[in-house]
């Protein structure tokens, strides 16, 4: 099995037990919502979401893979979705299943394993990434990869009662080969 090693997470292909596990362990921060809860997760759907992945994969529309901790516990995944292999571009996509597990650097160090595969494994040129107004931590994720703000969709989410703006980022391989 292939592995892109980090320091203290590494990224693989996920296996049917693993979608349940994150399924099992998704929890949501009501403390600090940044994204839609996502009512109807269900562990029972886990296999159906495997075999999405794995039609996906063979589609080559998406390659999503798990991030698992240095002892192998599973803690999220991380995706190219969307990929357009004629213009070489994709999108950009990280869940992490516990909150004990955000805020911590691994889903920085995901995202620059994937990026890295993505533009010299890849060969992908263009990578975008949405994220809404009020999720702070994953502009600052995004910002410090080297992805540039392109624009902002504005009140395009409907969340909590309110409308919120979306956020476009995007990196180019010429702005990622000078980080």
């Amino acid at each position: 099995m292939i592995r892109l090693q980090g320091k203290d997470i590494y990224l693989a292909a996920l296996e049917r037990k693993d979608c349940k596990k994150i399924c099992e362990d998704n929890e949501y921060d009501f403390n600090n919502p940044v994204e839609p809860i996502l009512l109807g997760w269900s562990v029972e759907n886990a296999d159906e979401w495997f075999d999405e992945i794995q039609r996906l994969l063979k589609a080559d529309v998406n390659i999503r893979v798990g991030i698992f901790h240095k002892d192998g516990t599973i803690i999220g995944d991380v995706a190219l979705q969307g990929i357009d292999r004629a213009n070489r571009s994709c999108s950009l996509g990280i869940g992490m299943a516990k909150i004990e597990n955000r805020n911590k650097g691994y889903g920085t160090q995901a995202l620059r394993l994937i990026l890295e595969y993505a533009f010299l494994n890849q060969g992908f040129e263009r990578i975008t990434a949405n994220t809404m107004e009020i999720n702070i931590p994953m502009q600052k994720a995004l910002e410090k990869l080297g992805f540039i703000l392109e624009g902002r969709e504005r009140k395009a989410v409907y969340f909590k009662g309110q409308k919120y703006d979306n956020l476009v980022y995007s990196l180019l391989t010429d702005e990622y080969t000078q980080l």
